[in-house]
């Protein structure tokens, strides 16, 4: 706890506040913006964090994260275009009520909303996470290699697209992983005779390909696409405060929801977000309301999108395996700067560890204040052209590139993964495993390489050792429960299609 209160001190110093309001804002921004979001913000600010301090590029980063998530709502109330896809079934309410006449309102909801997921799940950020990378300090190498496996079948179990859509994303995303010299043997890997991938793909242009250029790619097709905005001002937001008390319930359930659905690996706010609308609906005494403008819809999406985030930091900095595709980019700053993720963090950097923790409080703070006093003002920016973000967000990815490393062999790689990700995206295979199998696939390799030295190479540990186990079984157990899942779906919807 002495740890926790010192690092909340030293983030009131003058450049921390800087970054973590420069962060929020930027990421409100970015969130905001249909065709933008945080994630592709979050890889662009990446290279710069390069020459910062540790602590401070990784403020940094988590104040965009949280400002990133928040920002959506703003598009999705007043052009009925979630900016972000965390706001989604925020849009199916708060635009209608916004047409309505109460754009203010529907606002104001969602900015509390949004405030209070973030605390609740802060509270078990800040409670939970100390004694879980005590008990996770205890694993052995056969233990972690089991968790990483448990972590990428549950990303791709649960990934949008199918089971074996989101394995083979996650195994791609190993084996490309694989590509340079081994660091045991001293051999070169599938570098087919280019010298430049002698150290593998570098970190930098993998995730701008596949986050920044295959959005731009992507978004190319809806260059010319018109959108109606719906103004507000700050008084009226302002005076739309109230009445808030109604919803504690909604808060409390929409943020356990939330908060779980970060926990889980690879899920992300926008599922955190369905569930909890689904359970509010079900809870609701006016289920017919949703989707027409009903404040519940409105705060139980964005009470769980929030609180996704603080849900998603607590395996990311416990156990080294991010919840979601934002914690991916913070695992990579801190490998940049050389600090090893996963239960040591605690150990040899709690500068770090309990500078995550403070920041993702302090961000949600600053989040609130700025998207109060902004949120009209923002809306009437979120307009920009296509035309005009494409060539600038392509421009800031090549910049990015040569900031950290001259050699012109990433451009090809920055325009390469980026055509991958616009392939997966076609074919409908997600992202999400192949990401974060990349960044997994050393610790796998090296955890799994360690064990079987220890045990003169005998798999049996992965078996015997009781935690070892418990994670291969959940493994199995989602490989084998979500195609009979979707499959009695399916049945049953036959059924019923024969029934009618």
């Amino acid at each position: 706890m002495d740890l926790l209160l010192q690092s909340f001190v030293d983030l009131v110093a003058f450049w921390p506040l800087f970054y973590v309001t420069i962060g929020v804002g930027a990421g409100i921004i970015f969130g905001a913006i249909p065709g933008l979001n945080g994630g592709i913000l979050l890889a662009l600010v990446l290279p710069l964090t390069f020459n910062m301090d540790t602590t401070h590029s990784i403020v940094l980063l988590v104040s965009i994260y949280t400002g990133g998530v928040s920002g959506g709502l703003i598009s999705g109330t007043l052009i009925g275009v979630p900016g972000s896809p965390a706001a989604l079934m925020t849009t199916f309410d708060a635009f209608p009520m916004a047409r309505k006449g109460h754009p203010a309102r529907a606002l104001s909801l969602g900015i509390v909303a949004s405030f209070v997921g973030g605390l609740i799940s802060w509270l078990f950020l800040a409670f939970l996470s100390p004694p879980l990378t005590r008990i996770a300090l205890k694993f052995s190498e056969f233990e972690i290699f089991s968790m990483v496996m448990m972590g990428i079948v549950l990303i791709g179990s649960v990934s949008a697209g199918s089971l074996a859509k989101g394995l083979f994303s996650g195994a791609l995303g190993m084996l490309i992983a694989t590509v340079g010299w081994d660091e045991v043997t001293g051999e070169s890997r599938m570098t087919m005779g280019f010298q430049d991938l002698a150290v593998g793909f570098e970190l930098l242009p993998v995730f701008l390909g596949l986050f920044a250029v295959t959005q731009m790619l992507s978004d190319v097709q809806d260059v010319d696409k018109p959108r109606d905005l719906i103004h507000t001002t700050f008084a009226e937001v302002m005076k739309s405060i109230g009445g808030m008390k109604t919803h504690i319930g909604n808060y409390i359930r929409s943020a356990i929801i939330g908060t779980w659905i970060g926990i889980l690996p690879g899920i992300g706010a926008s599922a955190g977000s369905i569930i909890a609308y689904t359970a509010a609906k079900k809870a609701s005494k006016k289920p017919e309301d949703f989707g027409q403008g009903s404040e519940e819809g409105i705060v139980a999406s964005e009470t769980a999108n929030n609180a996704t985030i603080g849900g998603a930091l607590i395996p990311m900095i416990t156990l080294g395996i991010p919840g979601s595709v934002a914690d991916v980019i913070l695992l990579a700053a801190l490998i940049l700067h050389s600090v090893v993720p996963g239960p040591l963090l605690m150990l040899n950097n709690p500068d770090v560890f309990y500078g995550i923790i403070s920041s993702a409080l302090l961000a949600n703070i600053i989040m609130f204040v700025i998207m109060i006093s902004t949120a009209a003002y923002i809306g009437r920016i979120i307009d920009i052209h296509q035309m005009f973000l494409i060539p600038i967000v392509l421009f800031l990815c090549v910049m990015g590139i040569f900031l950290v490393s001259s050699n012109p062999f990433n451009l090809f790689v920055l325009l390469g993964f980026g055509v991958l990700g616009l392939v997966l995206k076609f074919f409908g295979i997600p992202t999400a495993p192949f990401v974060i199998g990349y960044i997994l696939e050393p610790v796998a390799e090296e955890s799994l390489r360690i064990g079987l030295m220890l045990s003169d190479g005998s798999f049996a540990p992965l078996f015997t050792r009781p935690l070892s186990a418990v994670f291969l079984a959940i493994a199995f157990g989602f490989l084998v429960w979500s195609p009979l899942k979707n499959s009695l779906r399916a049945h049953k919807l036959r059924r019923e299609s024969v029934g009618s």
